[in-house]
């Protein structure tokens, strides 16, 4: 496994290597069983791998957060040592790096960025496609794997690629799971301990909802997931919303549901000042 710096870097491992197009693993570091999972992916299906660590600032809408955002590095390598193989590389460079010039570009999803995280954390699905899109410039990869507890931007990258990446494979990869059904994530890390031992209670909700569904109207199953989570203490639900897989329109009543369809349970709360998010797939048999 190699740690390369620079798109130069990257390019002359290629030349080095005589391969190209790996599988990509973009990430943001503070890596975790769930990051772990979707290398293990890529390095059942690819000849190469690159993992990437870039704490990307443009998709930071609230400073503090950004700031507050684990870097961990030298631990980020010691994890993927033990899964990379030597042709294998992680790509870690500087901001300067991504952004030799202030990303301007904008980009328009339309109705599938509008929704949930949308309204909650405006230009953060901007800053994601100006990431991604430059990781693609850079890597040049065959494939991207992307993990599912992040349900609307795993739709939006599926989207930037449709668009303006056609030779692109987007993999989605299942949500990774502690023992007591919290979603792994970076920011678990954060989360004190009186917050930490509530936390299985989201997934327990998601899944009574979840079973709710052929059974009961949409109102009913969102008031039950709001207070099952508020009554929680120090938790507050921001949304929960039940949409349709590939548009994610949102089901505003049961009548408008397909059995021949899939829907997801998407949720974002805050556990303390520690904002959480998570998804469950909601079917009407």
């Amino acid at each position: 496994m190699k740690v390369l710096t620079t798109a130069k870097e990257v390019r002359e491992h290629y030349r080095v290597c005589v391969l190209r197009h790996p599988g990509l693993v973009p990430t943001m570091g503070a890596l975790h069983e769930g990051h772990l999972s979707l290398a293990e992916a890529a390095v059942k299906s690819c000849r190469m791998v690159a993992v990437s660590i870039f704490v990307n600032p443009t998709q930071f809408n609230d400073p503090d957060d950004l700031l507050k955002y684990p870097r961990t590095l030298e631990a980020d390598l010691a994890l993927l040592s033990g899964v990379m193989r030597e042709n294998d590389f992680v790509f870690a460079p500087a901001a300067e790096e991504i952004y030799p010039e202030p990303d301007t570009r904008t980009f328009d999803f339309g109705a599938i960025e509008r929704v949930m995280e949308g309204p909650f954390r405006p230009g953060h699905f901007n800053g994601v496609a100006q990431v991604v899109s430059r990781l693609f410039e850079i890597i040049r990869p065959s494939s991207a794997f992307f993990g599912q507890k992040d349900y609307q931007q795993l739709t939006i990258i599926k989207e930037l690629a449709r668009r303006d990446f056609p030779d692109k494979a987007i993999i989605a990869c299942p949500i990774v799971r502690e023992a007591d059904g919290l979603a792994m994530s970076s920011r678990n890390r954060r989360l004190l301990p009186r917050h930490r031992e509530r936390a299985g209670e989201i997934y327990r909700t998601l899944i009574a909802a979840a079973a709710m569904t052929p059974d009961y109207e949409t109102g009913e199953i969102k008031e039950f997931v709001a207070d099952r989570i508020n009554m929680i203490p120090d938790f507050r639900l921001e949304y929960f919303e039940i949409v349709e897989d590939v548009t994610l329109v949102p089901v505003r009543s049961a009548i408008e549901m397909s059995p021949d369809k899939t829907y997801y349970g998407c949720i974002a709360l805050y556990a303390g000042n520690v904002r959480l998010i998570d998804n469950i797939e909601m079917k009407l048999r």
